[in-house]
């Protein structure tokens, strides 16, 4: 039953002073002057999680313009901006209402969803109470007083800042254009001049100001490249080919700065980011190693042979890699579910899966070395199956032999020294001989018993919750998703929790879990996240398939099906 904001206002001055339980009895929905308030699920106890609540603002009332919001890029990009615009819009005032809060990139989230039918926001309120009692005529200004207001001053186009709405949407639309781009002109990522790579500092994502010292992003001549876009025409830049790409340089100069940003290339940016013109293809991966982490039923035969012991790592199992097995691993991992171009660090890289120098090769022989270092396998990868790596690499100069391309980073400026690197590989050689374990093959599908995807704890059928962006627990079992780190919201690791939930449930396991993951996120695409979740959800965010398939794979609880390999 449709009750009024009147009824709500009345409701909630007869509760106040009762016992906080009673607050339940406002479940429901209302209509407001220019709105619909849809209150889902009331908290328990004042120390419970929010209350959880909807807003429906009709199309009429909101009055965005639908070229705004007709194209899919476009609707996700208005959404973002309106989620944005309802957290500023809270700021201190209103403290117990909370919604999303989305982080510097622009992601498909669950917060706020834009249809013909106008704009619908999901949030959380805290109930006040005093003690265990409800402070009901609180509860009747925040939600009958303030929240009209946030609804008019964030959700209403006579209120928006209409110049920035546009500037937000068609920056995220030029993003997509340019990343659409990169395949057809060989290229795996392009760095606009004028860019701000390095970050404020530490775990802050914001950009660093110029004033701190922050230089714009100047593409050396020779890999200069133009970019069309929908909104700012040409676009002038660095591109970065497919093939082995090097990037060099003295520490502290920005070699890491720049393959982050690579790394981070994947999503799209807010304006003003820095990074909003920087774009890699989708099928980006960050590798590196972790000590610790569990592999489940993984070929990295190609990288390692057998064990001493005759153990074999056509299928390896371990519940403690080292920091070799768990990055090849995370290779055959990442092929298995469609990684393209892989991207590298040497400070969170194996040195002994990276590189073995022929002082080394002369100490340890061949045959007491199961390992195969990446640098035997990495021209092959690309000319094989044609996937490109861009690598760090400031302290070893032997992959200059395997580099296309070398880009020195000089106080945050790129050099091509592509030639100097090749002719220093000549006059320089290391005299290392190359260690194939004859040819790379691409891993075989894997498929794994049902019962590690129960998500059940105690009374709750469903019980999954992220641990920060990096963490999850999924029923029992906690999930460390350190090793991830291209994922960018708490939002994302929640909904692959329940995609994992659902993966586990359908014949979609069957298929094996890059096909059956890409099946429901190719439904989440035609339908929106809400199928993820038993309940209207509002803090989820769209994953990426890469990192979907990459938590599942860290899942200790999981079991390979037996027979399912040819």
């Amino acid at each position: 039953m449709l009750r009024t904001a009147s009824d709500l206002t009345t409701l909630l001055h007869r509760l106040d002073g009762r016992g906080y339980k009673a607050y339940r009895d406002i479940q429901g929905r209302y209509s407001f002057p220019g709105f619909e308030l849809s209150i889902d699920h009331v908290q328990g106890d004042p120390f419970a999680p929010p209350s959880r609540m909807r807003i429906a603002v009709p199309s009429a009332v909101a009055g965005f313009p639908e070229d705004l919001w007709a194209e899919p890029v476009r609707r996700m990009a208005l959404a973002d901006f309106l989620n944005r615009a309802f957290y500023q819009a809270i700021g201190q005032r209103d403290r117990e209402i909370s919604v999303y809060r989305p982080s510097q990139k622009v992601l498909e989230r669950s917060s706020v969803i834009i249809d013909r039918g106008g704009v619908e926001v999901r949030f959380w309120v805290a109930l006040p109470a005093g003690g265990r009692r409800i402070m009901g005529r609180r509860a009747a200004e925040i939600l009958g007083r303030n929240l009209p207001d946030l609804v008019t001053g964030a959700l209403t186009w006579s209120r928006t800042d209409q110049k920035a709405a546009y500037a937000h949407v068609e920056s995220v639309e030029d993003q997509e254009a340019l990343r659409n781009q990169l395949k057809g002109k060989k290229l795996v990522a392009f760095v606009a001049d004028g860019s701000v790579l390095p970050r404020a500092g530490g775990d802050v994502d914001t950009p660093l100001t110029r004033s701190a010292g922050a230089l714009p992003f100047v593409s050396p001549p020779s890999l200069a490249a133009t970019l069309d876009t929908p909104n700012s025409g040409p676009v002038r830049g660095m591109g970065v080919p497919e093939g082995v790409c090097l990037i060099a340089g003295g520490g502290f100069h920005g070699k890491s700065t720049l393959l982050k940003a690579l790394e981070q290339g994947v999503y799209d940016h807010l304006p003003g980011d820095g990074r909003e013109r920087v774009v890699s293809r989708e099928d980006t991966l960050k590798i590196r190693s972790e000590d610790g982490r569990a592999v489940t039923g993984v070929d990295i035969s190609p990288f390692i042979g057998d064990l001493p012991g005759g153990r074999t790592t056509e299928a390896f199992t371990t519940a403690n890699a080292s920091g070799s097995t768990s990055q090849a691993a995370a290779i055959m991992e990442g092929l298995e579910a469609g990684a393209k171009v892989l991207l590298m660090d040497e400070d969170t890289s194996a040195t002994n899966f990276m590189i073995r120098d022929k002082r080394m090769q002369q100490l340890v022989a061949r045959e007491k070395e199961p390992i195969t270092p990446f640098l035997d396998r990495v021209r092959e990868l690309h000319r094989g199956f044609g996937v490109s790596t861009i690598l760090v690499m400031g302290g070893c100069g032997d992959y200059f032999e395997a580099a296309d391309l070398v880009i020195m980073m000089d106080e945050y400026r790129p050099l091509d020294v592509t030639a100097r690197a090749r002719d220093l590989a000549q006059e320089l050689p290391t005299g290392r001989a190359t260690e194939p374990a004859g040819p790379f093959r691409l891993p075989r599908p894997r498929k794994f018993k049902p019962r590690p995807f129960d998500a059940s704890k105690g009374r709750r059928e469903i019980s999954i919750r992220a641990l920060g962006v990096r963490g999850m627990l999924y029923g029992k079992s906690e999930v460390d998703l350190s090793g991830l780190e291209q994922l960018a919201e708490e939002g994302q690791t929640k909904a692959i929790g329940f995609l994992i939930h659902l993966f586990g449930r359908e014949k979609s396991r069957d298929r094996g879990p890059a096909q059956g993951l890409a099946e429901l996120l190719h439904k989440i695409g035609e339908q929106g996240l809400d199928p993820l979740s038993p309940w209207p959800a509002g803090d989820l965010a769209l994953p990426r398939l890469l990192e979907a398939v990459q938590a599942l794979n860290r899942m200790r609880s999981l079991e390979e099906a037996t027979g399912n390999r040819t």
